[in-house]
């Protein structure tokens, strides 16, 4: 079943000519006529989750994009062009400051909820299910949190609702401050949140999932910090991290998924290896992702108009030539069934991934498919627990090369010994392509430079500028500089 995350009446629209970060005071949105009962205070929960409908595009088009799962080619000036080509010069490219602002409106919501549970929570009538509704939104707010931190590095903290002038007063906070927000937003999340729900339910947050997140956050904070103010911290948490995922590898109600396809399945959605995903359905909240990253050759080959490509005309987004042979030749033996799945390679055009289109499942446009966005599984777990033993958290060589193992068998490939963090990264690439998960797995691993800069070599291409340090976090969106000239410094290495 699919619980649906509606946008709700309380959610702040910002216009091109305001402050994108700018809150509304609480007193204005008439909360006090709101809040009288248990579904007013459910109906806004909803509406802290409903910023999360943006988070498959940014794991896209600011993840994937970026990382050396895509080569995308371009017929024109295009928004990602920037951001493919690591040019300096992308301050005022939507997907950016989308970002900025979709994780901040996702913040106000859930600071709007916060507040309201403080001082009207006794309507509810059930403390456990104020408890209940605290912990979702505080999720959702570190989560929010902590995918800004990803992005822009140091940004303003906002604990509670804010006006628009005390805003415009408020600077970044260290990455360290941000991080403490974050930990103790999803360590109160971890201890309060319920183990799984069930009926319209499913698809909440649960404890292990705020878990898995808090340890995604430990693991990211213990990586390096390239001499900018961007998410690795070497704060060597790997032991918290790897504590985190025990607790859900032998505690929680998820399980390793029996086939690849399976996982992804219409058919199937919140199964057994689902951690937390983003929920949609299709004719009242559908998702576009599917369509984002296959060209519209594609859909004009298959018959149908190309209302459900992206908006990018010709422009193609190939899957890398390295990423290919990876999957093509595996040391193990075997034949990748991951490859196939995820690849198009049957078509006139060049491969790309085609992870999530199921064309007998379409709705009326390329923004309507009934499928959800998974962004923590459990697979994702187990090779994070491998991470962290292999960082020296605990654990045994033979333990690592189990659970890499464990997934290459499912992919119907054989055997490797020896676990390094290098082969780690490699099979999570083939993995978890098309799940955003790339370009953060090198930044949090130290490889975004040297991987990156040698992939350009390695394909040959020409048109991708240099990685330097400065392009492991991207800049703040011009309009927040320009709103209150001086409250924020430009990351260093754009214009």
């Amino acid at each position: 079943m699919k619980i649906y995350f509606l946008f709700f009446t309380l959610v702040v629209v910002f216009s091109s000519c305001e402050k994108q970060l700018e809150q509304v005071p609480e007193s204005s949105l008439a909360t006090d006529n709101f809040y009288t009962n248990n579904n007013d205070f459910l109906q806004a929960v909803n509406g802290a989750y409903s910023q999360l409908s943006a988070y498959p595009s940014q794991a896209l088009w600011l993840g994937e994009m970026r990382s050396d799962n895509i080569n995308a080619t371009s017929d024109g000036n295009r928004d990602w062009d920037g951001i493919n080509n690591f040019t300096p010069n992308i301050t005022t490219v939507g997907f950016i400051s989308t970002a900025w602002k979709s994780n901040f409106n996702g913040i106000y919501n859930a600071n709007n909820v916060l507040a309201a549970l403080e001082t009207k929570g006794g309507v509810i009538g059930n403390e456990a299910t104020v408890t209940r509704y605290t912990a979702e939104c505080r999720y959702l707010r570190g989560f929010y949190y902590f995918q800004l931190l990803r992005l822009f590095g140091e940004v303003p903290i906002l604990p509670t609702v804010k006006t628009a002038q005390e805003v415009n007063s408020i600077p970044r906070s260290p990455v360290a401050d941000v991080y403490a927000f974050i930990e103790a937003d999803l360590t109160y999340a971890a201890a309060n949140l319920p183990a799984s729900f069930t009926g319209t339910n499913v698809g909440r947050a649960t404890a292990s999932a705020a878990k898995g997140i808090l340890g995604l956050v430990y693991l990211t904070k213990s990586g390096p910090d390239y001499g900018v103010k961007g998410p690795g911290l070497n704060s060597n948490d790997y032991a918290k991290a790897s504590a985190l995922f025990d607790e859900i590898i032998t505690g929680s109600p998820f399980s390793f998924g029996a086939s690849y396809s399976s996982i992804f399945s219409y058919t199937n959605e919140n199964n057994s290896e689902v951690v937390f995903d983003v929920q949609f359905a299709s004719s009242l909240n559908g998702a576009g992702f599917p369509s984002h990253l296959a060209p519209v050759a594609f859909w004009t080959s298959q018959g149908i108009s190309n209302t459900y490509g992206n908006g990018y005309g010709a422009s193609t987004f190939p899957v890398t030539k390295s990423l290919v042979t990876s999957y093509t030749t595996n040391t193990g033996g075997g034949t990748d069934v991951r490859y196939p799945f995820n690849v198009a390679t049957t078509y006139t055009v060049s491969p790309f991934i085609k992870k999530y289109i199921d064309l007998t499942k379409k709705g009326t446009t390329g923004k309507d498919w009934p499928i959800n966005f998974i962004v923590l599984r459990y697979t994702d777990v187990l090779m994070m627990k491998a991470e962290c033993i292999l960082h020296g958290a605990g654990g045994t060589q033979a333990d690592a090369d189990a659970i890499v193992n464990k997934v290459r068998a499912r992919a119907g490939i054989g055997a490797i010994a020896n676990v390094t963090l290098e082969t780690l990264m490699a099979e999570r690439q083939r993995e978890f392509l098309g799940e955003g998960l790339r370009w953060n797995d090198l930044v949090r691993e130290g490889y975004a430079l040297t991987q990156m800069n040698s992939w350009r070599t390695t394909d040959g291409i020409s048109k991708i500028n240099p990685i330097v340090a400065d392009y492991v976090i991207y800049p703040v969106p011009a309009a927040e500089l320009q709103t209150t000239p001086g409250l924020y410094t430009q990351n260093p290495g754009y214009n």
